[in-house]
């Protein structure tokens, strides 16, 4: 239910995804380069929690639908160990936290490796907009290369730490298109698919407890965390739902879910 991470090593976690010779995936990981931040500088922003404690993040879309990655759900989790805290700069206290009335994979999902990385909640009452609760409206059309993104999220911040941070983190990003990230400047390959869009900046990354979270660029939610080889890895993108390229589902199912 985190972000799923490539490491160039033997690993204890094996998906269906493509992956490039010689790599394997694993869980491991945090926001790296990052800076601690506000809820009111990302009110969209909210901490997916199961039982108690965060595993993703995710976006506020309207009232009632919050937009995350479909992996963070795709164990199916029962409804009454789902909650979504809204409107905190803190994970564990604050804000509003939400029961869950139901929430919906992308049909797509697990069929070609990562592709189709998203889902949405529906959560059992309206949220209440507010200074620290806003939507971020979708992409529908994907950012240039180059253009500038920002990512937040509760991730863990050294690799192998079993510590979040409680506070919500920040980190600033160029955007790869996904044509980019599967070309060979990069590592990836075939593995990068058109629902997919990356994000590279040396030293700097988002990662495990990320997963599920927004990118946004130019004010508008282009991207959700997904997957990626290690965390900041050299050469190796980090990996995003690419929203321009699923809008359409998450409005088309926000109405009925």
């Amino acid at each position: 239910m985190l972000k799923f991470v490539i490491v160039l090593s033997v690993v204890s976690y094996v998906l269906a995804a493509p992956t490039s010779e010689g790599l394997q995936p694993q869980l491991d990981g945090r926001i790296v380069g990052g800076v601690a931040t506000t809820i009111s500088s990302f009110p969209w922003q909210i901490s997916l929690q199961f039982s108690g404690s965060h595993s993703c993040g995710g976006s506020v879309y309207s009232e009632n639908i919050i937009v995350t990655a479909a992996h963070c759900l795709s164990d199916y989790p029962p409804l009454s160990a789902i909650r979504v805290r809204a409107g905190s700069t803190y994970w564990n206290s604050g804000g509003i936290l939400s029961q869950v009335a139901a929430f919906k994979i992308h049909e797509l999902y697990g069929q070609d490796g990562m592709s189709n990385d998203i889902a949405i909640i529906r959560l059992a009452a309206p949220l209440k907009f507010s200074s620290t609760i806003k939507p971020i409206p979708l992409a529908v059309t994907a950012p240039p290369d180059g253009a500038v993104a920002v990512v937040t999220g509760w991730g863990t911040k050294r690799s192998g730490s079993q510590t979040l941070p409680t506070q919500l983190q920040a980190v600033n990003l160029d955007v790869v298109s996904s044509e980019t990230c599967g070309s060979d400047i990069y590592g990836y390959g075939e593995g990068i698919s058109d629902t997919m869009i990356c994000a590279y900046t040396t030293g700097k990354d988002s990662c495990q407890g990320d997963s599920g979270g927004p990118m946004v660029s130019g004010g508008v939610l282009v991207g959700v965390v997904s997957w990626g080889a290690g965390c900041a890895f050299p050469n190796f993108p980090g990996v995003y739902a690419d929203v321009a390229a699923l809008h359409t589902w998450v409005e088309n199912n926000a109405k009925t879910i």
